[in-house]
């Protein structure tokens, strides 16, 4: 941690604090002066993937939609003619057939979207090995050492969108700007095929009056509580006082003020580099409502699995739980929970799951999907304080137990052996939920 004293904009009053050094670290002005940060966004990626095979359909409302026989029925993408119907990323099928009944349904190919990711990275790296991935169709770049052989921001942003269109039919948007936030910003501004400069400048006036959610680390709900605050636009957040900020929003406040005000200098990773990992979650929406305690246990039991499975092999134990509960009126709930002790053991999570949900949530209608993540993540072999109580012997035959049933999965399949709540539980999709699709590590 380390101080600062900077000027407020609005009064003229110096104002002190203290911010983590990871979010701040623009007393290096020398540094942030030089630096040239590109963000990359394929556009209307799912969408325009399944396209490339569909020509016929360029014109025409399409969306990449979910399966709705397994409930999975919302938009993942949609073209800019979907979008013209008021079309969403993340509604119901049924919602965006009811804004344009004569809408395409396109299924997802998750393969052709990795093949195409890694083939577009491919021409990111020709200018520059700082390249840090944001979800599937977002980059980040830093080409501050490439103007040498390649030229300005610019140039480059628009020599990688021509190179993307020419050997992948697809197209790109690109901020160019000197931190990461900005860049975002920048590739959000104006779409599809272009590219869009926030300099130091002039970022006050291109981005001071838009809308507070238009910068990165603002949600609706975030958004809501500065909207009842009187603060609207990203001008509003820079010119509030910082220490204002931390009392609405906690540490995000003054974060989101040092994001607004252009100090964010935070370097772009490597493409080998990866954050460390906050949560492994996993989220199913079954085939019909779950009515009972029962059924509710028997999901959190499958979605456990892949949890532990993955704790034990990303070496990471975890000292939490939370469960996501969507009901099917759509309305969504999260409980969690720590554990007095880390685990790797899917018996821990799933038991903390079910107990955290007994413990907090209220029937009021029955429920369309239940997410669980394991929190409060740390390396397994981080030292912990034990007691003459702990029965630690009986843990570690556990743990070989359920690595035991790893190796089994590893070698002769998923479905090899499985938990009898799999089949007891009808309602839970054919496949076995975690193992075949894309859960997420945080």
């Amino acid at each position: 941690m380390f101080g600062y004293n900077i000027r407020h904009k609005r009064t003229g009053v110096y104002t002190k604090g203290m911010l983590s050094m990871n979010r701040l670290m623009y007393s290096d002005y020398s540094a942030q002066k030089d630096r040239v940060i590109l963000h990359c966004d394929l556009n209307n990626y799912f969408a325009s993937v399944e396209l490339l095979e569909k020509p016929e359909l360029r014109e025409k409302p399409v969306i990449v939609g979910g399966s709705t026989e397994n409930r999975h029925g919302i938009v993942l993408a949609k073209n800019y003619t979907a979008k013209a119907f008021g079309i969403m990323t993340g509604e119901s099928v049924s919602n965006a057939l009811g804004k344009c009944p004569s809408l395409t349904i396109l299924e997802p190919h998750y393969d052709k979207y990795l093949s195409y990711s890694r083939a577009v990275r491919e021409i990111y790296k020709r200018y520059t090995d700082l390249v840090e991935a944001m979800g599937i169709d977002e980059c980040f770049l830093d080409v501050t050492g490439s103007g040498y052989l390649f030229g300005s921001g610019v140039r480059i942003a628009n020599e990688i969108r021509e190179s993307v269109k020419c050997e992948t039919g697809l197209t790109i948007s690109a901020g160019v700007s000197f931190n990461k936030i900005f860049a975002k910003l920048g590739s959000d501004m104006k779409k599809p095929d272009a590219v869009t400069v926030i300099s130091r400048d002039d970022f006050q006036e291109k981005i001071w009056n838009l809308p507070a959610n238009e910068m990165l680390g603002v949600g609706m709900k975030t958004y809501k509580k500065l909207w009842y605050r009187g603060i609207r636009t990203i001008g509003d957040i820079a010119n509030c006082d910082p220490d204002r900020m931390q009392t609405y929003l906690g540490k995000m406040g003054q974060v989101l003020w040092v994001y607004a005000n252009g100090y964010e200098n935070s370097p772009v990773m490597q493409e080998n580099e990866r954050c460390p990992i906050k949560s492994i979650g996993h989220g199913t929406t079954t085939t019909a409502d779950l009515d009972t305690e029962r059924e509710v246990f028997d999901t959190i039991i499958e979605l456990s699995e892949e949890i532990g499975t993955k704790l034990r092999k990303n070496r990471l134990k975890s000292c939490g739980v939370a469960v996501g509960i969507r009901e099917n009126d759509l309305s969504v709930r999260e409980y969690q929970m720590k554990f007095a002790h880390p685990t790797q053991l899917t018996r821990d999570v799933a038991r903390g799951a079910m107990q955290v949900f007994r413990d907090k949530h209220v029937w009021r209608c029955p429920i369309r999907s239940v997410t669980v993540r394991a929190i409060y993540i740390s390396a397994e072999d981080e030292p912990e304080q034990l007691t003459i109580f702990d029965e630690y012997a009986w843990h570690g035959e556990l743990l070989r137990l359920e690595k035991t049933v790893d190796a089994i999965r590893e070698q002769y399949g998923d479905h090899s052996i499985t938990s009898g709540a799999y089949l007891r539980n009808k309602k839970l999709n054919s496949q076995r939920i975690g193992f075949r699709d894309h859960s997420e590590i945080y």
